[in-house]
């Protein structure tokens, strides 16, 4: 899937979209969010740690992370670019 299909695709969901990005190392520890989120890559790589389980992803992979659901973030040594989606959890 490419970028715009990916916002497309945010856009039917329901998702609010936006461009963000971390710096290189930068480490966010195990941590829930109050919403739904989707990321694609568009810039470097990122690890995200959810459930015990690494998961690297770099330029034009995404994932999904629902509210509630724990997980760390750790940047790789040239930082991170995205584009995400979120949206409010379902109640």
């Amino acid at each position: 899937m490419d970028q715009s299909d990916f916002e497309a695709e945010l856009r039917r969901e329901g998702y609010q979209i936006f461009y963000g990005g971390l710096k290189a190392g930068e480490v966010n520890p195990d941590h829930p969010n109050d919403w739904d989120a989707r990321v694609m890559v568009i810039g470097e790589e990122i690890t995200l740690t959810r459930a015990g389980k690494v998961e690297n992803f770099r330029v034009g992979d995404s994932c999904a992370v629902a509210a509630g659901e724990m997980h760390a973030e750790h940047v790789g040594p040239q930082g991170v670019a995205y584009i995400a989606g979120r949206r409010a959890a379902a109640r």
